[in-house]
Parts: C-alpha cells; structure tokens; sequence
C-alpha cells in the first residue's frame, strides 16, 4: 500500500501533483496492459453484471483506460452514458455508440476530453444508471476518493442523492492510488469499490 496520504497529510493540491507526477510516468505500453487488465476486472463486477445503464467517462492522457470497458459494456448490451461538461462544471450526458460517436472537445486551457457527439440528455439523465464509474486519483481504506479537484463529480454524486437514487458507485485506479487515507470535506461521499488492474476492492457493509 503507498505511503502517500499518512497522516501529517499534505493537502489535496500537493497530492495530487504526486499522484499525476506518478502517471505521467507510465509509458504506452504501461497504458495499452493496464487498460486491457481493468476491463477485465471491471467486467466480473456482479454491478456491472446486472446493469442495464452504466454511466462512466472516456480516459485521457495517463488516466487508467476506459474504451476497451465501453466497448464491453455495449457489447453486452448496456446502455452507457458518457459526460460533457458545461461552462459550470457540471456535467450533460449523451450514449456512447462507440468511439467513431465521440467527439474531441477542448475547454478552455484544459486538457481536451472526448465527449459523446450525439444528443444530450440532460444533467439528471445520470439518475437513470445502476452504476456509475468514477475518475478518480487515490481513494483511501474508507472509500473515500480523491478528485481532480473540478468537483464536476461532487454534483454528480449530490445530484444522485437529491433524487434518491442509489447506483453502484466504482472509481477506477492503478495498483499504487490505494492508499491508507486521503484528505476528506464534508461533501465527500465514500465509493462503494475500487477496481484496479490487479482486483477489486469493496467498502462499506458488507466489504
């Protein structure tokens, strides 16, 4: 288990910088291996199993990659709902029909994201899922994740509250962003699983 995150914590802003400055290490082949291996962890999830809507997000950069699990969610069947971010933060969504549907969009200074083309269904249509995967760069021993910081996902996850609703709630990370603990705020909500490359690792009842 890494050591980032004991305790005598350095905020949220200096860990991230360590755990990107850690991605920004992995080379092409890194990316290509892990991608294919958590895709096949993520597929044996039993929440993944019976989900008729998955929302989830395109991997950027040296983010741990998702294409290969949308790809096997829609084959499967699986409705799956990919974000667009707003001039807010928050987030539309619209279905992922495959990787020829999305289109490469840049926001400002940021890093360019890949957003579904096609129509949008609203900030709300993200109630409609029975799991949501998370980006994330660490989530600690609790369940409790560390964010990029655009709190972009912290109204996603008010937002399911509001509604009552209660999907699956999964963050996708490398081996090394399980860590002992990361800093939490009063808004932050604990994640039901981790699924890295190696495992998945579940919290809460019942973990």
């Amino acid at each position: 288990m890494s050591h980032i995150g004991r305790p005598g914590e350095p905020d949220k802003r200096s860990l991230r910088l360590e755990f990107l400055a850690v991605r920004n290490r992995l080379t092409a082949d890194d990316l290509r291996e892990t991608s294919a291996a958590l895709a096949g962890r993520a597929l044996e999830l039993p929440e993944l199993a019976r989900a008729g809507t998955v929302a989830a997000y395109v991997s950027v950069g040296s983010e741990p990659g998702t294409l290969a699990l949308l790809d096997a969610l829609r084959a499967r069947g699986v409705r799956v709902l990919l974000p667009a971010l707003l001039p807010d933060n928050d987030l539309d969504w619209g279905v992922y029909e495959g990787e020829g549907s999305l289109a490469r969009v840049q926001h400002g200074g940021r890093m360019a994201l890949f957003e579904p083309a096609g129509e949008r269904l609203g900030p709300d249509a993200v109630t409609t899922a029975d799991a949501v995967l998370l980006p994330g760069l660490a989530v600690d021993t609790r369940g409790m994740r560390l964010g990029r910081g655009g709190g972009s996902y912290d109204r996603v996850l008010a937002r399911l509250e509001r509604a009552g609703a209660r999907p699956a709630l999964v963050v996708l990370l490398y081996d090394s962003e399980v860590v002992e603990h990361v800093p939490e705020e009063p808004h932050d909500r604990p994640v039901h699983a981790v699924v890295t490359p190696s495992g998945v690792r579940r919290f809460g009842p019942g973990a």
